[in-house]
C-alpha cells in the first residue's frame, strides 16, 4: 500500500496517570508507567518513540505516586515534557485528555498509553500513523494490533475494520481481528460537547464511530500486552529473540 507523504504532529500526551491494580504487587511502591522491562521504564519507550518521531512537547498526566515520574521525567531532555496534574482527582482516560487540551493549539496530537508496548517493523508504527491521517474525514485515528499475533493478550478483540479503514466495536460474545494498540492521533474537536470531571475515552470513540469519523491503522511489527507481572518475562523474552 502506498502512503502518502508524512504530516507528523508536533505534540503529544502520554496517559501515566493509572494505579495499575493488574501489576499489583509491582505497583504498591512503584507507578505502572515506570515498571521496568529490559531494564527500561515503560514510559521512556513511548516517549523514545515520540522523540524520533519528531514531536517537541509531551505531556504526561499523573496521578499515583505522581512525585516518582516527576522525578523521573526531570531527567529527561528530549521531548519537552509538561506534566499534568491529577493529584487531585484521577480523570480517567478522556477527562485527562480534555484537561490537557490547551496544549495542543486545536491540532491532531499523538496519544500513547504509558505501558504501550511493541516491537517495530520495517516502519515505525507512529509513521503509519501520520502517514494515514486524513484531517478531512476522521476525528481520531487508532493504531491497532492483529489479536492472532499479539504476546500476552488472550481476550476477544476491540474492533472490526472494513475496507476504508472505519471501525466498528466488537459485539457481544463476538471475537474480532484487532485490539486497540495503546498509540492513537486525536482532533481536539473530538471533545467538544464531552462532559467535565472524569469520563473513559470509549465514549468519544463511540460517538465517533456513529459519525464515522473514527478509523485505524494495521500496525506493523509485534505488539506486546504488558498487562501483568507475568507477561514482563513474556516481552523481555520477545524483546531479545528479535534482537538476535
Amino acid at each position: 500500500m502506498k502512503l502518502p507523504s508524512l504530516n507528523r504532529p508536533k505534540r503529544a500526551m502520554v496517559l501515566a496517570a493509572g494505579i495499575g491494580k493488574r501489576m499489583r504487587p509491582l505497583t504498591a511502591t512503584v507507578p505502572k508507567p515506570l515498571i521496568e522491562v529490559g531494564g527500561r521504564a515503560l514510559i521512556d519507550y513511548s516517549l523514545d518513540r515520540l522523540e524520533r518521531a519528531g514531536v517537541e512537547t509531551a505531556v504526561v498526566n499523573v496521578h499515583y505516586l505522581a512525585h516518582l515520574l516527576v522525578a523521573h521525567l526531570a531527567r529527561r531532555k528530549r521531548p519537552r515534557i509538561i506534566m499534568s496534574d491529577e493529584r487531585a482527582e484521577l480523570l480517567d482516560t478522556g477527562g485527562g485528555v480534555r484537561k490537557a487540551l490547551a496544549n495542543f493549539d486545536n491540532s491532531p496530537f499523538y496519544l500513547l498509553n504509558s505501558d504501550t508496548f511493541w516491537i517495530e517493523g520495517a516502519r515505525p508504527n507512529l509513521d503509519w500513523l501520520a502517514a494515514g491521517w486524513d484531517d478531512a474525514a476522521m476525528d481520531v485515528l487508532l493504531l491497532l494490533a492483529p489479536t492472532v499475533k499479539a504476546i500476552g493478550y488472550a481476550e476477544r478483540g476491540d474492533f472490526r475494520m472494513d475496507a476504508a479503514g472505519r471501525l466498528y466495536r466488537r459485539k457481544e460474545r463476538e471475537v474480532v481481528p484487532f485490539a486497540y494498540a495503546g498509540a492513537a492521533i486525536i482532533h481536539p474537536r473530538l471533545f467538544e460537547g464531552s462532559p467535565e470531571g472524569a469520563f473513559s475515552l470509549n465514549l468519544l470513540f463511540d460517538r465517533a464511530i456513529e459519525a464515522g469519523r473514527l478509523a485505524g491503522v494495521r500496525m506493523d511489527g509485534l505488539w506486546l500486552h504488558v498487562g501483568t507481572p507475568d507477561a514482563i518475562a513474556e516481552a523481555e523474552l520477545s524483546i531479545a529473540d528479535s534482537a538476535a
